[in-house]
């Protein structure tokens, strides 16, 4: 995937604790030497703003997931996982990348393939940092979104 676009989409609320973990990767995956054709974007709790993304080979959406599991484990999802359901979310930005994906297909402009990335939090309340189990396991989440973006 050397000469192909890559964009990482990092979703969440900073201001709800471990809700945040899309957007806390975002920023620490800035401070990395990532290959030149990889971008990264903070999309915040504005998941619809993916419309807005410039054509892309590979999006990867990393976001809060509610899954049962242990704090920190990553769940890889791709959009056809996402809402089995009606009514059912896994995330709280999920109805918002949903319709972003959406709209990037409405205007032609879909990514060739799109990986989701759930992690799941430990704590959701008002703080702007991590909770200590999240934060313990960035280094594994990170090491996750790296393998997709090598393409491993």
């Amino acid at each position: 995937m050397l000469n192909k676009r890559i964009v990482v989409f990092g979703a969440g609320n900073v201001l709800l604790e471990d809700e945040g973990i899309g957007v806390h990767v975002a920023r620490a995956l800035r401070g990395l030497d990532l290959p030149a054709n990889t971008e990264i974007v903070d999309g915040g709790t504005s998941s619809d703003s993916l419309a807005h993304l410039e054509p892309a080979d590979k999006l990867i959406i990393i976001d809060a997931v509610q899954a049962g599991g242990r704090p920190g484990t990553v769940y890889r999802f791709r959009p056809d996982d996402l809402a089995t359901e009606p009514g059912v979310l896994l995330s709280l930005h999920e109805a918002g990348v949903i319709s972003g994906l959406r709209m990037l297909s409405l205007l032609r402009n879909e990514p060739r393939e799109v990986i989701i990335l759930g992690v799941q939090p430990a704590e959701i309340d008002w703080q702007m940092e991590l909770s200590d189990e999240l934060r313990a396991r960035l280094p594994e989440v990170l090491t996750e979104v790296l393998k997709e973006i090598a393409g491993e």
